[in-house]
């Protein structure tokens, strides 16, 4: 029966490949969509084990926070810009989930981010149907797998469209996001610890915005995660 089965492993790799999201490898196990050399390979912050850290440093004086994390670095060209790339608009799902138990792996083993629930920062609505899901909530699913707590994916909503931050200055991404957030749900978040997730933080104002939103319910206490921090 064993011989049967890895036959039959064996024509459906040949049959339907699965390889390595991050380098195109075949030596991966059948449930992970990276191979441990591409995983060993992404550039770690260990944010999570210190406070001060540069993702917190992003919103002092800004947004209140009890503690806030960047997994990753993020650099042009790199292995981390060709994984983004592959969650975001490539509709790879499994990485995400994949990438984000690994967030919630080292934020639970921290003990930094005691938190009650995950939510993740909202898409402008037709942008979420364009893209087919919103990657926030598909990281937050994951990392609800590791660290055991719910998803509150409705709490708070982003009906106004916003245009691209890309090529805009700190102040001007923090005028573009002001009243774009709206909080639906004030009680499913009071007297809570919530942590907000998205993927890359670069200077904080989407973030911030967003925050700042979710502490208008009572007695909320925020944190802060994303998978990657943007290397200036």
């Amino acid at each position: 029966m064993t011989l049967l089965r890895e036959i039959k492993e064996s024509v459906l790799h040949l049959l339907f490949p699965h390889v390595c999201t991050g380098c195109g490898s075949d030596l991966l196990s059948k449930d992970s969509a990276l191979c441990m050399r591409c995983v060993e390979a992404m550039p770690e912050t260990q944010f999570e084990l210190h406070a001060g850290n540069p993702a917190e440093k992003t919103f002092w004086g800004r947004l209140p926070v009890a503690a806030a994390s960047a997994q990753f670095y993020f650099t042009k060209e790199s292995l981390m810009q060709h994984l983004m790339h592959q969650l975001k608009y490539k509709g790879n799902k499994e990485l995400g989930i994949q990438l984000g138990r690994i967030m919630g792996e080292q934020l639970k083993n921290s003990g930094r981010f005691p938190v009650d629930a995950l939510i993740p920062l909202p898409l402008f609505p037709a942008k979420e149907r364009r893209r087919g899901y919103n990657q926030a909530t598909v990281l937050c699913h994951g990392m609800a797998e590791t660290m055991h707590v719910p998803v509150l994916n409705t709490v708070i909503t982003r009906p106004q469209h916003t245009e691209t931050q890309t090529k805009k200055g700190r102040i001007e991404r923090w005028k573009n996001m002001e009243g774009k957030f709206v909080l639906t749900d004030k009680a499913a978040i009071e007297n809570k610890h919530i942590l907000l997730v998205d993927d890359v933080v670069t200077t904080g104002a989407t973030l911030e915005a967003c925050g700042n939103e979710l502490l208008q319910a009572e007695n909320v206490r925020l944190s802060i995660a994303t998978l990657c921090i943007a290397s200036r």
